[in-house]
Formats: C-alpha cells, sequence, structure tokens
C-alpha cells in the first residue's frame, strides 16, 4: 500500500504537478466533484493526484498525464470525499483494528476516530497502545481518542485496569491520538472531580480534542457545568432538543446510527426543520457489530439514511467528511477532495442510495464494487492480551441464586427492581415488579417477560456473582446467554430462565477465553469465541459475522425477537446511562449515580 506523506514532504512536487511540470501518478477523468466546501456537485471534472495526495481538481487534467499516470474513467460518476466516522468503538464489531478496516474500506470509509474504551478497561494503557499501533500499520487513517474514564463510574463499578491524568498525558505524546475519548463520568465533570479535570486538561494542554457523552435528558446547570469543563461534541443525544442545545452551546453535534442506535431521525430536524446550520452536526456510528458491516454497511448506511430523513445529499456528505474533518483540526489532510488533501476518494454513480463503486486511499484503489483489492495481513496480538477471562472458579447453578431477605410474614411475591431493556435506544428504563417466590428464592417470571440477569466478575478471579432481573428479552424456554463484551468495565453477563444454563455458559467462556455463547435446554446452540481480551476475534469479518448471525438466530430459537437484542445484552451493565443498570458492585441507579437494593420492601 501507499505510503502517506504529509503535506510539507510533497508540496513542491504538488505545484509542479498542477503546473504540468511533473506528472501525476494517478488521474481521475470527467467526473461529478462533490464539493463540500462550496456545497456544490461540479460536472467535468478532473482529479490528478501525486503520490498520496491531490495536486489539481479542474476541468481538464491532461497537462499531468504521461506516460506512467494511470488513469481512472469516472464517466460522470459522482467522486465523494472518502467517508469519516467521527466516533466509534472497533471492538463493538469484535473484530481487530484490521479486520474492521478490511470491513469497511468497501463501504468507503476512509478515515475513522476510534475509541479503544473497551480494551482499556480489560488491559489498561497497554492494550489501547496496542490498538494505536495496529492503526499505524493500516491504508487507512485511523485516528486513536484516548479513553479517558475507566472505570467509567468510579465506586459503581471495579474495571479490570484503571487510567487518570498521568496516562492520559503520557498517550498525548503518541503520533496517532487525537483527542480524548467520551468523557462519560458527567457527573465527575460539573461536580469537578480532580480526575476528570485533569484528563481534560492534558488533552487542553496538547492542543486537542475532548470527546463528550452526556447521557442525561436533563438541559439545566447540569449541562450547562459539563459544557464548561470541556467536551467538544456529543454522540449521547436522542431527542431534538438535545441536539439544538449543544449546537447552541458551541458543541458539534454528532448524529449516530449503529446497529442498535437509531439517533439521526429525531435530531436531524434541526437542521431539516429548524434551519439550523448543518456545520455544527456530524455523522457517526458509535457501535456497528460485525453483520451491520457485512451486510448493510458502515457510514455509507449512515449517510443513506441521513438523506432519507430530509437532508441534502450534499449536506448528509459533509456531516459525514468536512465537518468531521474540521471538528478534529484534520481538515488540511481528509474531509474533502481539494489540492494537498490525502486522495481518499470514492466513486458512485447516485449521490442518494450510494452504491461504493471505487475506493481509493492514499492515491491507490483500494476496493471496487464491494470487494477489497488489496489484501490486508493479519495483526498479531501478543500473548498477554489473551486468557483474560478470570472466573476463579467453576460457576453452579446455586451461584445464580436470588435469596430473599427474612421477612415476618409469608408472602407469594416480592416487590422486586427490574431492568426494562428499550429497544434500539441505549438507556434502560427503572421498572419494580411483584415476582414469584420458591423455596425462599425470587426468581424470574416468563409472564411478565422477567427473567434473571447475573454480572460475574471476570479480571481479579474473585468468584464473585452479582444476581438481579431483566425484562424485555422475551426468553420463552430453559436457555442462558453470556457474554464478556459488558460495557464498560466488560466483566460477563449472563442473562436466562434457568440457572443451570447458565451455568454452563458462563463456564463455557471461562474456557474458551472469552465471547458470547447461547445455551438451550444444556446444550450449547451458539458461540462466537473473542479470545482478544474477550472482547475481539482475530478471525475475519465475514467469518465472525456468521457466527454472530448463528448467535442472533439462537436467541430469537429462545424467544427473543428484539432487534439487535446482542447489542442491547451488552449494555446492560453500563453505569453511566439511565435508567438502571448492573455492576459488579450491585444494582446502580444511574440517575441517582448510586447503588440501589434489588428489592423494594
Amino acid at each position: 500500500m501507499k505510503q502517506r506523506q504529509p503535506w510539507y514532504e510533497l508540496a513542491q512536487d504538488l505545484v509542479d504537478v498542477a503546473m504540468g511540470r511533473k506528472m501525476a501518478t494517478l488521474v481521475i477523468r470527467n467526473g461529478r466533484w462533490v464539493n463540500v466546501h462550496s456545497g456544490e456537485i461540479i460536472p467535468n471534472t478532473d482529479v490528478a493526484v501525486y503520490k498520496s495526495r491531490i495536486a489539481y481538481v479542474g476541468a481538464d487534467a491532461a497537462h499531468t498525464m504521461g506516460a506512467e499516470t494511470v488513469v481512472i474513467e469516472a464517466d460522470g460518476r459522482y467522486l465523494i470525499p472518502g467517508l469519516c466516522d467521527a466516533h466509534m468503538h472497533v471492538e463493538s464489531g469484535m473484530v481487530t483494528v484490521t479486520e474492521f478496516a478490511r470491513a469497511v474500506i468497501p463501504h468507503g470509509t476512509t478515515s475513522m476516530f476510534i475509541d479503544p474504551h473497551e480494551i482499556a478497561n480489560v488491559l489498561g494503557l497497554p492494550g489501547v497502545r496496542l490498538m494505536h499501533d495496529e492503526a499505524a500499520t493500516l491504508p487507512v487513517n485511523i485516528y486513536v481518542q484516548m479513553p479517558s474514564c475507566v472505570p467509567s463510574a468510579p465506586g459503581l463499578e471495579t474495571p479490570g485496569a484503571a487510567i487518570g491524568p498521568a496516562e492520559v498525558a503520557e498517550a498525548m505524546t503518541w503520533p496517532g491520538i487525537i483527542g480524548l475519548g467520551e468523557m462519560m463520568n458527567f457527573p465527575g465533570v460539573f461536580l469537578n472531580d480532580p480526575n476528570m479535570h485533569g484528563e481534560m486538561a492534558a488533552t487542553m494542554k496538547a492542543g486537542k480534542v475532548i470527546g463528550g457523552h452526556y447521557a442525561s435528558p436533563d438541559l439545566g446547570r447540569a449541562f450547562h457545568g459539563y459544557v464548561a469543563g470541556g467536551p467538544a461534541d456529543d454522540h449521547e443525544g436522542t431527542r431534538l432538543e438535545d441536539a439544538i442545545a449543544r449546537v447552541r452551546q458551541g458543541m458539534k453535534a454528532m448524529l449516530r446510527l449503529g446497529s442498535a442506535w437509531y439517533d439521526v431521525a429525531a435530531q436531524v430536524k434541526a437542521i431539516t426543520e429548524m434551519g439550523l446550520d448543518s456545520r455544527n452536526f456530524i455523522l457517526c456510528t458509535d457501535d456497528s457489530h460485525s453483520g451491520t458491516l457485512v451486510h448493510e454497511g458502515h457510514m455509507n448506511r449512515v449517510v443513506r439514511h441521513a438523506i432519507a430523513q430530509g437532508l441534502k445529499p450534499i449536506t448528509a456528505v459533509q456531516m459525514a467528511t468536512l465537518n468531521t474533518a474540521q471538528h478534529f483540526g484534520v481538515e488540511k489532510d481528509i474531509g474533502s477532495i481539494t489540492p494537498g488533501r490525502y486522495a481518499d476518494i470514492i466513486l458512485s454513480s447516485n449521490l442518494v442510495d450510494l452504491p461504493i463503486e471505487l475506493v481509493i486511499a492514499a492515491g491507490a484503489v483500494v476496493a471496487e464494487n464491494g470487494r477489497i483489492t488489496h489484501d490486508i495481513p493479519p495483526y498479531q496480538y501478543p500473548d498477554f492480551a489473551k486468557n483474560s477471562v478470570k472466573l476463579g472458579k467453576r460457576l453452579a447453578a446455586a451461584d445464580f441464586d436470588i435469596p430473599i431477605p427474612p421477612r415476618r410474614t409469608p408472602h407469594a411475591t416480592i416487590h422486586t427492581r427490574i431492568i426494562g431493556v428499550v429497544e434500539n435506544q441505549a438507556p434502560t428504563r427503572a421498572l419494580t415488579r411483584h415476582l414469584p417466590i420458591q423455596d425462599g428464592l425470587a426468581v424470574g417470571d416468563p409472564q411478565q417477560d422477567v427473567c434473571q440477569i447475573a454480572l460475574v466478575e471476570r479480571h481479579r478471579a474473585t468468584g464473585g456473582v452479582t444476581n438481579g432481573f431483566v425484562q424485555g428479552f422475551g426468553f420463552n424456554v430453559p436457555c442462558a446467554v453470556a457474554t464478556t463484551v459488558a460495557h464498560d468495565s466488560h466483566h460477563m453477563i449472563v442473562v436466562g430462565t434457568d440457572k443451570e444454563n447458565m451455568a454452563l455458559a458462563a463456564n463455557r467462556l471461562g474456557d474458551v477465553g472469552g465471547g458470547v455463547v447461547v445455551y438451550q435446554n444444556g446444550a450449547e446452540i451458539a458461540l462466537v469465541e473473542l479470545p482478544i481480551a474477550g472482547l475481539m476475534s482475530n478471525e475475519r469479518a465475514e467469518v465472525v459475522a456468521a457466527k454472530a448471525a448463528r448467535m442472533v438466530q439462537a436467541m430469537a430459537e429462545c424467544g427473543c425477537h428484539l432487534h439487535n437484542a446482542y447489542m442491547q445484552l451488552s449494555l446492560l451493565a453500563l453505569v453511566v446511562i439511565p435508567e438502571l443498570r448492573i455492576s459488579d458492585l450491585g444494582l446502580v441507579d444511574v440517575t441517582q449515580f448510586a447503588q440501589t437494593p434489588l428489592f423494594v420492601d
């Protein structure tokens, strides 16, 4: 693959090519130039490239062409800047950075801003460095945001590692670090927690961007205090008023369409109906699993969706290219088809449906008609990144017992707090239900769609199990699903209707080093192995997607028909998004940022 040279190294060569004194290495002829700076679509445009950067964009590049120049005929197709994902977690795809890039390049994504927050919670700063170094080997632009909140909620969960101001300051010296990852501990910001402000100060001193994550509907003083602390963007908005509030306060509103998060439609009305300036809005995915990448797309999927919600096509493209580049201060490298920028260009015959017919990265064709054209060798992870699932013991059905507290009078049921799943959204509901009592134990109730959930400690081999209840999965047979992808501390979540199956599922993941497994009636019916930190596979995205598809099907066979149920499952321990979650320390009321008893009585 071609190397990406700094502009200053090529500046004189680019001038010579533009002037016709030196021949271009690549010329694209007769395209419709999607100019994200001017908002125009300009026909009959040629683009001349020298090595990795663009030298000339104009009506006729014949003067830049020589015998060695590679010529691509656009034949009137649109010339679109390579798409940028402004905020995402590679680990959500269950694959390595290399395999994620291999999966998204054919969809036209040439720049990604990744927050390796998940591996940081398992392996700490060394894990972040692994992904940072891997990103530097790839043919597309992968900028790394240093994870900020490890743990995301101190005192409410126990991660496998911890990160603080010293680690952030060190990471700011690494060449691929673009800024600070999402500041999820929003109470820590407006309550002036010294560690959170220390991390943000280190980022500000480095002149880099602080990512935001204000997951609260409260747009009062707490929100204003959060903005005053320094976060420059936010992808956690779900309502029109969220988008409006953020851009009015000088933040960038990141509108996300991930595998399970559908937050564009409500918020894009700030542009389409209220006329707010689209320059302050950015598109992103946040979390995309491998099945979405393989079968539906990546940022091209987001842009198509935004257009379907009423955005002008060129506005949607701006929100996935130039707006992102300007926000992170890299618009001199990416985000537009203009002289000096990297030659990251998509050819497409339709700006609305956005078929990705040719992808050029750093002046080289990397994908054509949905297929990658250059092999990317797999990245080898060291042994310390594997074997991270430490249960401390073989779990038994009794580990999932939920004894009721002593009572003065007998009752058939007990008033219990329940985590309520909200389909297609990250927040949960804090519910209460009266659950049956059997032999002194509280149990799930299929009639109320309530089953058990457990958080199994897996970093320090304590053998600890925190038990609770969840509503919304629809399981109606003896079954269990276990996963070591359990945002944010990434212990192990086990959900099920039968404690024997729950123990089998948990032990199976301990044996294979992490992943996702489904058991039904005592038999394993689906398994996705994720041996790297219990989060990622070292297999190809299409292989992982096939295994994940079987896992989703297996959950459906157990009665679950939620859209992207696995993504919902993986967030049930995310103790920074309201309302009710579970951690290794207990049930957490996120609206109060405090532990809460399982039983109401």
